[in-house]
C-alpha cells in the first residue's frame, strides 16, 4: 500500500523539505521574524577584557547613565541559581563577579530600547582587574598543571604494555586537530516574554528546549512548569545551540522577569563567535605495533583535549574520540586514555561527530603509518584491519555485528575506478612537477545512540480532527536537516494519507516534556518512533470501533490510500473519521519510544554504548602547488549507508553538506588566539569556511541503496547526521600522499588537521630537506 501513487510522502519516498520553499524565497520564520511585542527591549552582553584574572572593580556608573538603557544586570540580579552548566556541576556561572576565566566572559547584561544602544553602552563598563597567567592551548595547559574539567575516561582490552613490547615493528607519533566554529547561518538568539505570577514564554533558536526550559527555571528560581520554550525552526546549529543557548535563554528571560518587558537577546557576529564554545582541539599521542602484514597489534593512545574554562558538554565528547578512536579497525590489544584539560578559553561544546571525528581521524593516521613504514598501499593496510569474523571487539567491548564495509569498499573502489587512477597519480608524480596529486579511500564506522543512556527516549504527540486533518508535534528540533519532513512521512504512510495532510508544528515544551536534544544523529530515530507509536494507538481505537459499528472482524479492517477498508466497504478517510469522533473515539494519542538493547558503564569502560552502526566510505583525489600549499579536490565519489533511506533526496543532502563542512574543518578553518589570550578569528573576515568553489569538482554521491538496519529502527532506516562529517577525511590523506610524493613516499608526512596551505608548504619543505 505504501507504494501506491495516490500517496503524495510516504516513508522511502523523495520528497523535498517542508519549508524548502520558504528557505529560497525568504518566507521562513525564524527567532528575529517573530513580530515584537509592543514594548520589547534589546539585551547585550558585556564581557571580560582579560583571558584569565580577577575582577578588583567594576564601575558601570557609565553603562547606566547611556541613553535608552533601562537596566544593568550582574549576578546579584539572579533570582535563582547564577548557573548553566549542563553537567550540574555548577562550574558555568551566567556572571561572573569575581574570577575571569576566559576573554569574553560574560560580566553583565544591559537590556535597552534598541540593540544598537544596548551594545554601545556595554563599551563604556570601566573595569580594574589583577591578571594571572593564562593557559590557552593544551601543552601550555599542561606545562602549568591544569587539572581536568572533568574525569577522563580509559578504555582497555587485553595488555598493550606487552604487545608493543613484543610487536614486530613499533612507533609513536603525535597529530594535533584542531578545533571548528559551528559557524551556523543564524547566530544565536532568545526572545523572552514575560507572563502572569512566575510563568515565562521563550523563542530561542536551541536543539535543546527541554534543557533551556531548566536552565531558565533554575536561574529564576521558579519550577520548570513556569517555562515554556518553543522552537519552530533553526537556521543551523551542527551542536552549537544544544548547551550554548542556555546563557542567552537565562539571561534575556531574567531581563524579562525583571523590567516586565519582552527582551530579545542576539549577539553579533562576533561576540557570538567569542563566547560561544568551539568542536575541541585535539592533541594525539599513539605507540602502534604491528606486523609485517601491517595488521595492527596494538594501540595505546592518550587525547588531550583543549576544552576551556568549564566542563560543559567536554566528558561525553572525549568519551566518544575514544570510542571512535578504533575506526573500523580491530586492535587485538589495546589502552586509549582522555586528557579533559582545562584552558583558558570559551568552553568547548558538541560539534556534529561529537568527538567522533577526531578519533577516526587518529585511526586513519595509524594506518597511514604502517603503510609508509611498509611501503604499502593504504587501502590494502585498511582492508587488513578491517573488523572481521573473530575480531569483532571493540576496545568498549562491544560486539560488531552489522558490519557491512567490505562490500561498502570494494563497491566503492570499482565504481571509482580507485586502482587505475592511484597507478595514473603515482605516474603523474614521477614526473617531479610543481604539481602533486594523491588519492585516498577511506572509510567510517560511527556508533549511533546517545552515550548517556538516559538520552534515548523521545515523545510525541498526534491529533486527528474531526475533519481528518492530522496535527504532529514531538520533542525534536529542526535545524535545515529535514526531521520534520521525515517524521511527518512516518505519519503520513501509517495512516495512509497524503503528507500535505499533516500540519508540522513547533517544537514546544508545553506539549511534549522532558525531551532530549536532537543531536547525536538520533532525532528521526527517536522521534519517528515515538510519532509512530502514537499513531499506532490511534489506528488501534479506530479498528476497535470500526468492527464493533461495522460487525467485522478487526483484520478486516484496513487503512489505504485517502480511505478505509471495513470489510467489503470502502470508506473516505475524512467520512470514517468524522464517524469515530460522533462514536467517541479518542483521536488523540501521546507516543514514546526508548531505544532498546542499550548500556554502559563508565568506570569499567565496558558495555554496548551503542544501538548500531552507521557505515560509509569515499576515495578523494587531490592537487596540491608544491610552491604554495594551496589544495584542490579534483574528485570525490562516496558510498554511503543509511539503511533504508526514509527520504533519499534529503539523506543526500545531508551527505553532501556532511561532507563540505568537513573539508573545511580538515583544510581551511582555523582557530587562533593570540599571546592575550583574545581569539583573533572570530567572524567571517578571519575565519574561512569552505566556498561553493570548494566543492569538489566532481562530486559523485551515491547512497548503499541495498543496505538495510538489521536493528528494527523505524522503517529500517539509519541515521545520517554525523557519520558523513568524517567521509572528508579522504581528502585529508590524499593531500597527505601529495606531499609524501616529493620524497618518494619514502616517510609519512605527519600532516596536522586542518593542512592548510602553510601547513602543507611547511611539510613539502621538511621533506624534501
Amino acid at each position: 500500500m505504501k507504494d501506491d501513487p495516490r500517496i503524495r510522502g510516504a516513508a522511502h519516498d523523495d520528497l523535498i523539505h517542508d519549508s524548502a520553499i520558504k528557505h529560497v524565497t525568504g518566507r521562513a520564520e525564524y527567532t528575529d521574524d517573530i513580530t515584537e511585542p509592543a514594548g520589547t527591549l534589546h539585551a547585550y552582553i558585556g564581557g571580560a577584557p582579560i583571558a584569565h584574572g580577577r575582577i578588583t572593580a567594576l564601575d558601570l556608573t557609565g553603562v547606566r547613565n547611556a541613553p535608552g538603557v533601562i537596566t544593568v544586570l550582574t549576578a546579584r540580579d539572579i533570582p535563582g541559581q547564577n548557573d548553566v552548566s549542563p553537567t550540574g556541576l555548577q562550574d558555568e556561572p551566567i556572571f561572573t563577579d569575581d574570577l575571569i576565566q576566559y576573554h569574553g566572559q560574560p560580566v553583565f547584561a544591559v537590556v535597552a530600547e534598541t540593540r544598537d544602544q544596548a551594545r554601545r553602552a556595554c563599551t563604556l563598563a570601566k573595569f580594574q582587574t589583577e591578571a594571572l597567567p593564562h593557559a590557552t592551548d593544551i601543552d601550555a595547559a599542561e606545562a602549568a598543571g591544569y587539572p581536568d574539567v572533568t574525569a577522563p575516561l580509559t578504555l582497555a582490552r587485553g595488555d598493550a604494555a606487552s604487545a608493543l613490547d613484543t610487536a614486530p615493528n613499533r612507533l609513536k607519533g603525535r597529530m594535533r586537530v584542531g578545533g571548528q566554529d559551528h559557524m551556523y547561518l543564524e547566530g544565536q538568539i532568545a526572545l523572552a516574554i514575560p507572563g502572569e505570577d512566575d510563568e515565562v514564554t521563550l523563542f530561542a533558536s536551541t536543539q535543546h528546549p527541554s534543557e533551556a526550559q531548566h536552565m531558565v527555571a533554575h536561574a529564576l528560581g521558579v519550577p520548570a512548569n513556569a517555562v515554556v520554550v518553543n522552537v519552530r525552526r533553526m537556521g543551523g546549529g551542527f551542536g552549537g545551540k544544544e548547551t550554548q543557548m542556555n546563557l542567552f535563554c537565562a539571561v534575556a528571560a531574567v531581563a524579562a522577569k525583571q523590567t516586565g518587558r519582552a527582551v530579545k537577546l542576539r549577539p553579533d557576529r562576533d561576540q557570538d563567535m567569542e563566547i560561544t564554545g568551539k568542536r575541541h582541539d585535539f592533541r594525539i599521542d599513539y605507540d602502534l605495533g604491528f606486523d609485517d602484514q601491517g595488521r595492527i597489534l596494538a594501540v595505546d593512545g592518550v587525547f588531550a583535549a583543549r576544552c576551556g574554562w568549564s566542563s560543559d558538554l567536554s566528558g561525553p565528547v572525549t568519551d566518544r574520540a575514544l570510542f571512535h578512536a578504533d575506526n573500523a579497525y580491530f586492535y587485538p590489544d589495546v589502552r586509549l586514555r582522555s586528557r579533559p584539560l582545562k584552558t583558558n578559553t570559551v568552553s568547548n561544546t558538541a560539534f556534529r561527530g561529537f568527538g567522533g571525528p577526531q578519533g577516526v581521524i587518529a585511526a586513519e593516521r595509524m594506518i597511514e603509518e604502517v603503510a609508509y613504514a611498509l611501503g604499502r598501499d593504504p587501502l590494502e593496510i585498511r582492508r587488513a584491519n578491517f573488523y572481521r569474523e573473530g575480531c569483532d571487539i571493540t576496545p568498549y567491548h562491544q560486539r560488531v555485528t552489522d558490519n557491512i564495509l567490505n562490500r561498502l569498499v570494494d563497491e566503492l573502489e570499482a565504481s571509482a575506478d580507485y586502482q587505475a587512477r592511484r597507478r595514473k597519480i603515482l605516474e603523474f608524480n614521477e614526473k617531479n612537477g610543481i604539481i602533486r596529486k594523491g588519492i585516498a579511500l577511506t572509510p567510517v564506522k560511527f556508533g549511533i545512540s546517545f552515550t548517556a543512556t538516559w538520552y534515548n527516549q523521545a515523545g510525541a504527540l498526534v491529533h486527528v480532527y474531526n475533519d481528518g486533518s492530522i496535527h504532529l508535534n514531538h520533542g525534536g528540533t529542526e535545524m535545515g536537516q529535514g526531521l520534520y519532513t521525515k517524521v511527518a512521512q512516518v505519519v503520513a504512510e501509517a495512516f495512509q494519507c497524503d503528507i500535505d495532510r499533516i500540519k508540522i508544528t513547533k517544537t514546544t515544551t508545553e506539549k511534549v516534556p522532558n525531551t532530549s536534544a536532537t543531536a547525536a544523529s538520533s532525532g528521526t530515530d527517536l522521534n519517528g518512533m515515538a510519532a509512530l507509536d502514537a499513531c499506532n494507538q490511534i489506528k488501534a481505537r479506530l479498528v476497535e470501533f470500526a468492527a464493533r459499528h461495522w460487525h467485522v472482524a478487526p483484520d478486516a479492517v484496513q487503512f489505504l490510500p485517502g480511505r478505509v477498508a471495513v470489510g467489503a466497504q470502502i470508506i473516505p478517510f475524512d467520512d470514517f473519521i468524522r464517524a469515530a469522533y460522533m462514536a467517541r473515539v479518542q483521536l488523540s494519542a501521546a507516543g514514546f519510544y526508548k531505544t532498546p538493547e542499550i548500556h554502559w558503564d563508565r568506570a569499567t569502560g565496558k558495555g554496548q554504548p551503542f544501538y548500531y552502526f552507521a557505515y560509509g566510505a569515499a576515495c578523494a583525489e587531490v592537487s596540491i602547488d608544491t610552491l604554495t600549499g594551496e589544495t584542490r579536490v579534483d574528485r570525490v565519489d562516496i558510498m554511503h549507508d543509511v539503511g533504508r533511506s526514509l527520504n533519499p533526496a534529503l539523506d543526500l543532502g545531508q551527505v553532501e553538506g556532511a561532507f563540505v563542512q568537513g573539508m573545511g574543518w580538515l583544510t581551511s578553518e582555523e582557530l587562533v588566539w593570540d599571546n592575550k589570550g583574545i581569539l583573533k578569528t572570530h567572524a567571517p573576515s578571519t575565519y574561512k569556511i569552505p566556498l561553493a568553489s570548494d566543492r569538489p569538482r566532481v562530486f559523485n554521491v551515491r547512497l548503499a541503496d541495498w543496505s538495510e538496519n538489521t536493528k528494527p529502527t523505524i522503517k529500517r532506516s539509519k541515521a545520517v547526521g554525523e557519520p558523513p562529517f568524517m567521509l572528508p577525511i579522504c581528502v585529508f590523506e590524499a593531500i597527505g600522499m601529495a606531499v609524501a610524493s616529493v620524497a618518494d613516499y619514502r616517510e609519512c608526512p605527519r600532516l596536522d588537521a586542518p593542512a592548510t596551505p602553510e601547513r602543507v608548504l611547511m611539510a613539502v619543505e621538511r621533506l624534501r630537506e
